[in-house]
């Protein structure tokens, strides 16, 4: 794709890279096939190619984000299956990132969308705050048809019943069972920890089982994920921060193998940390090094080998590949290789490229296309007829969870189950 940016336009380290990024485009509409809004709605300006026209005519030609163009960046998942089918290699990700931080710096929303976007901005990362807005909405759910909006659909969201805290996901170390294969750290980060605890204690179970010694390093919290897709740069790259920080006092002091990763979502933005810092002087040669380390918990298990007596179960299992994970992180083998060495018989699911329409806050903000790719994923999977269905991100079992009544469970908790770890809690009827 030709461009027209100026000198001065590529002195801006952002705009040279979106301009790098432009150039590797032919147009060739490879990606509107894989697209989910492309492919709910029709519209080529709700498809990767025509986002990226809007986005380079708004950076070439200087101008703030018009309405036009927040309404189609907004409709963008970020499921990056555009990357996966681009044959020219274009860095979508890293575009629209860019658009989204034009916008948040240009264009001023309307008072609910402003309102609703800095309430989850606020809340979301910060486990403290979003447990007493989790209290709240529990109080306030038998009202909630009463409510406007969007606000009917958080407070239909809100899950039955309030978890209470896990001691693991205080700062502290669990020392592995037998010899010491490796020394990780654990990211236990934000949202998951409140909604689902046991993902992180059954990861823990797992790692130190295979001779994993793990880290729960003081100062780390929420990876900035759903506030850099807010376009909310600062408060993305102060979590960064303080997360490298907190890790690399462990990789200098005891030593790391990895930082483990149990949400894809966040796994995803933690190994771009480098690119996030790349400009930051203090902070990007330890950016760098963190991304580096940085591996799913099953990209790591299966590096070391599933280990010990596994009890087959007979459950057929559906996994579910979230989009941060397929697209994001290209890993698809592992979770489903380990999943079968465990016992379990796994099904593909149909049309398992398409997301189900989580995204990070998508659901949220987007709740109408959101419930038309939910119903469509829930349809794909109940076809494969599973007793149980597996997915290594808490939004997309969240979402899944809201349109089925098979259980949804972390991958985690079945490879822990099938190793000698309890029962999933989501499978306590079967």
């Amino acid at each position: 794709m030709q461009t027209n940016f100026t000198l001065a336009q590529l002195a801006d380290p952002d705009v040279a890279e979106s301009e790098r990024i432009l150039r590797t485009c032919v147009h060739c509409g490879f990606c509107t096939a894989t697209c989910p809004t492309y492919v709910l709605l029709g519209d080529e300006l709700d498809s990767p190619r025509g986002r990226i026209y809007l986005i380079k005519d708004m950076l070439e030609n200087g101008r703030p984000a018009s309405a036009q163009v927040t309404k189609h960046i907004d409709r963008c998942l970020s499921c990056l299956a555009c990357m996966t089918t681009c044959p020219s290699g274009v860095h979508y990700m890293h575009l629209v990132d860019h658009a989204r931080a034009h916008i948040e710096a240009t264009y001023r929303r309307p008072l609910p969308d402003r309102v609703l976007r800095g309430l989850l901005a606020f809340v979301l990362p910060h486990p403290t705050r979003f447990r007493l807005a989790l209290l709240g909405a529990f109080f306030a759910k038998p009202f909630a048809g009463l409510m406007p909006g969007r606000l009917k659909g958080l407070l239909a969201m809100a899950p039955a019943e309030l978890r209470a805290p896990s001691r693991v996901d205080r700062p502290q170390v669990f020392p592995a069972e037998g010899p010491r294969r490796a020394r990780v750290a654990l990211m236990t980060g934000c949202a998951q920890k409140v909604l689902a605890p046991e993902i992180n204690e059954a990861t823990l179970r797992l790692l130190t089982r295979h001779g994993v010694e793990v880290v729960v390093a003081r100062g780390a919290g929420c990876c900035g994920a759903l506030v850099h897709h807010l376009g909310k740069t600062a408060p993305a790259l102060d979590s960064a921060r303080a997360n490298i920080a907190a890790w690399t006092r462990e990789l200098e002091g005891g030593g790391l193998d990895a930082v483990i990763i149990n949400a894809s979502g966040c796994g995803t933005t933690v190994k771009d940390y480098g690119f996030m810092l790349r400009e930051d002087a203090a902070w990007k040669d330890r950016a760098a090094k963190i991304s580096a380390l940085t591996k799913d918990v099953t990209e790591f298990l299966d590096s070391i080998g599933l280990q010990g007596a596994v009890e087959t179960r007979d459950l057929t299992v559906a996994y579910h590949s979230a989009c941060s994970m397929q697209h994001g992180q290209q890993i698809r083998r592992e979770p489903k290789a380990l999943l079968t060495a465990a016992g379990f018989a796994v099904k593909e699911v149909p049309e398992g490229h398409l997301c189900c329409g989580s995204a990070g806050t998508y659901n949220l903000l987007q709740p109408v296309i959101a419930d038309r790719l939910k119903a469509r994923k829930v349809a794909n999977i109940e076809s494969t007829k599973p007793d149980v269905i597996a997915t290594g991100n808490i939004g997309c079992m969240t979402q899944i969870a809201g349109g089925t009544g098979i259980p949804v469970v972390h991958t985690v908790e079945l490879l822990d189950w099938a190793t000698g770890g309890p029962k999933p809690r989501a499978l306590a009827r079967l």
